[in-house]
């Protein structure tokens, strides 16, 4: 078992951090899940059929313990946006955002940017499908959902990423041009 779950570390841990960094905006945190995805796939890797890629079934532990995490955060966030007086300053993160750190192709930044205009399950369909590079048919495994519903997920998200796009590009003048969002 060691060495099979040090060769699924090895080989995936960058796509599932990578994952993680997409859905939760924060790399300490993203972290964090990536030992928490490890330690489900330690304890349950013996239940592991084969009816999926490894990579999939990864993915899959993944999402669900993003969407704790999001479970679990709920409450405090409600409880810190009462506490912050937000016409003031009050909070400030000294570390580069990935904004600035993508800043060197605009386009780039936008697209992130329109990600936080996604559902959840619009952004992990987009991340596994154009960020992950898996097919409709291994993101449908992933998540535990039907071909359709990844398809349609996949449309409606793209949709909102446009809207963005052309928001963005108006803002920056560029009105003028067509924005594309294809695969």
């Amino acid at each position: 078992m060691d060495s099979v779950f040090d060769e699924l570390y090895q080989k995936y841990h960058h796509d599932v951090f990578q994952f993680l960094f997409y859905m939760v905006r924060n790399k300490e945190q993203a972290e964090d899940l990536v030992q928490e995805v490890y330690i489900r796939v330690f304890k349950s890797y013996h239940r592991f059929e084969g009816k999926s890629s490894e990579k999939t079934w990864l993915f899959s532990i993944a999402r669900n313990v993003a969407i704790d995490f999001f479970r679990k955060q709920k409450g405090w966030k409600d409880r810190l946006l009462d506490k912050f007086d937000w016409s003031i300053n009050q909070v400030k993160d000294e570390q580069l955002i990935p904004e600035e750190i993508a800043a060197q192709k605009e386009e780039i930044k936008w697209v992130y940017e329109s990600l936080e205009h996604c559902t959840v399950d619009q952004r992990a369909v987009i991340i596994l499908r154009y960020l992950q590079d898996l097919s409709i048919a291994e993101t449908a495994l992933a998540l535990g959902w039907t071909e359709s519903k990844v398809k349609t997920t996949q449309h409606r998200s793209l949709k909102v990423l446009k809207k963005q796009m052309e928001y963005f590009a108006e803002k920056e003048g560029l009105a003028s041009e067509k924005v594309r969002v294809e695969r």
